[in-house]
């Protein structure tokens, strides 16, 4: 049974603590994990069950979420929040997915994705710092609105959006295939091309834009996993003052590199690492109780099952140690965690060099989810297509991470260029040209096709 760690009246069946880096976290944040694991018992986890049978948003959860002061968590103490640092926020994610539910882990990383540009650019605007500290009291729950039903994975090229400066302020235009908290959200941070945009995708500004300002289609969102995460499309077309835009313009681009990725990959191990531990937990309590008459044993005492579950544990326990060493180093060079670095140094960028390890985090995490519950799922047998079980959840909670943006397959193309050939071969805007690849295609062409290449390239030129 587990050492010290209780799932309400009874001892945790699942892994014990001492399969837990609890080195990592300081007394505060071990008082917090205590008390998210208590939450997640008695609100999140029977919420989660009946959610993904429904596919309503998870309110109570984020209600519960609220009352622990966590929307705000990383919100200066001088802004309104809790000041915490990036370890912190890595088990705060890894213990709401591993004890309670996957969809509201996804609310909360999407919530503070759109935080994260807003910390970005606090200082100096009010009506940033004014929503930063209603975020608890008043429930505000937000999101991000950046993927585009045109660009897919590379969800950073904002192609169906546009601004226009008016009088007074700014005219928005945009249209994003999934933005979490469909319907739900008070507020959501967009991003769209800049007003003076020139085909350069790398010219993007963010807006801070509150939920009567959208047009949402939560109806849409009829899916396998995650159900209650409401991933659906929304449109915005709105007029917004001018402290809505986050930022300056043209500052979209930075405040990614900066801000929103460093929060998102953290988050994105922390969930998928936790929904891995769900299922590991979910098979140890499963496997050490289920007997066979006729062999006297427990499904956890073949060989096998050894096998299977101890690699998934090596494999879980790898892509933890590596999130939270990557929150460790994150922590010291922003003064653990301390948002207000912008405020003092506008063009600080401490986060940005770290943009390759966090998305390695994001990777092996959804990998390590989708591996380890689908094993796990094994070791049920038959028994584990019962819903009561709950590990058939887990197992389609598992495979949202790997097609999230980036999907696994965008991220290792980046990390494997980057590798081979250096940084500016990620070509991140579609600016280089491989002229390898256009010379060879160029000398396929018999003479008609070069012809008629030529004048189509002259026509271009002539209409520029």
């Amino acid at each position: 049974m587990a050492e010290g760690r209780q799932w309400g009246e009874e001892p945790f069946y699942g892994l014990d603590e001492s399969f837990d880096p609890q080195w990592f976290l300081n007394d505060r944040q071990k008082a917090l994990q205590k008390q998210l694991i208590e939450v997640c018992h008695d609100v999140i986890r029977p919420q989660a069950r009946i959610v993904d049978q429904t596919g309503e948003y998870p309110w109570e959860s984020v209600k519960a979420l609220a009352e622990l002061n966590l929307l705000g968590c990383v919100v200066p103490e001088e802004w309104g929040g809790s000041g915490e640092n990036h370890v912190g926020l890595a088990m705060i994610g890894e213990t709401m997915t591993r004890y309670g539910c996957s969809s509201t882990g996804v609310i909360f990383m999407m919530h503070m994705a759109g935080l994260a540009a807003l910390l970005f650019r606090a200082g100096g605007n009010d009506e940033i710092k004014g929503l930063l500290r209603r975020l608890d009291s008043d429930v505000m729950i937000g999101s991000a609105s950046f993927t585009d039903a045109e660009t897919g994975g590379h969800f950073w090229y904002p192609k169906i959006s546009s601004v226009e400066k008016v009088s007074g302020g700014w005219h928005v235009k945009k249209k994003a295939s999934f933005t979490t908290s469909c319907g739900e959200a008070r507020w959501v941070v967009a991003q769209t091309t800049s007003p003076d945009f020139d085909g350069d995708y790398s010219n993007i500004s963010d807006f801070l834009i509150y939920d009567h300002e959208i047009t949402s289609h939560p109806g849409q969102w009829d899916v396998m996993g995650m159900r209650a995460t409401v991933s659906g499309p929304v449109e915005i077309d709105a007029v917004l003052p001018d402290d809505r835009m986050v930022g300056k313009p043209g500052d979209g681009a930075r405040s990614n590199d900066e801000a929103v990725n460093a929060m998102a990959m953290v988050l994105y191990g922390a969930l998928y690492n936790g929904v891995a531990l769900a299922a590991l937990d979910l098979a140890r309590g499963f496997t050490t109780r289920r007997c066979h008459g006729n062999t006297g044993q427990s499904v956890a005492d073949y060989p096998t099952t050894h096998d299977t579950f101890g690699k998934a544990v090596i494999d879980t326990q790898g892509s933890r140690l590596y999130l939270y060493a990557l929150a460790q180093q994150l922590d010291r060079v922003t003064d653990n965690g301390d948002w207000k670095i912008y405020e003092r140094d506008p063009d600080a960028a401490p986060r940005s060099p770290y943009i390759l390890w966090g998305l390695k985090a994001k990777e092996m995490a959804a990998r390590a989810a989708s591996e380890v519950s689908d094993n796990m799922f094994h070791l049920y047998g038959g028994a584990g297509y019962s819903r009561k079980l709950e590990i058939e959840r887990i197992l389609r909670d598992s495979r949202a991470g790997w097609i999230m943006g980036p999907t696994n397959e965008v991220t290792r193309g980046i990390i494997g260029r980057w590798a081979l050939h250096g940084y500016l071969a990620v070509d991140w805007w579609n600016q280089r040209v491989n002229e390898n690849v256009l010379n060879g295609e160029i000398g396929k062409l018999d003479s008609d096709g070069k012809r008629a290449l030529i004048d189509r390239l002259n026509k271009e030129l002539g209409d520029e």
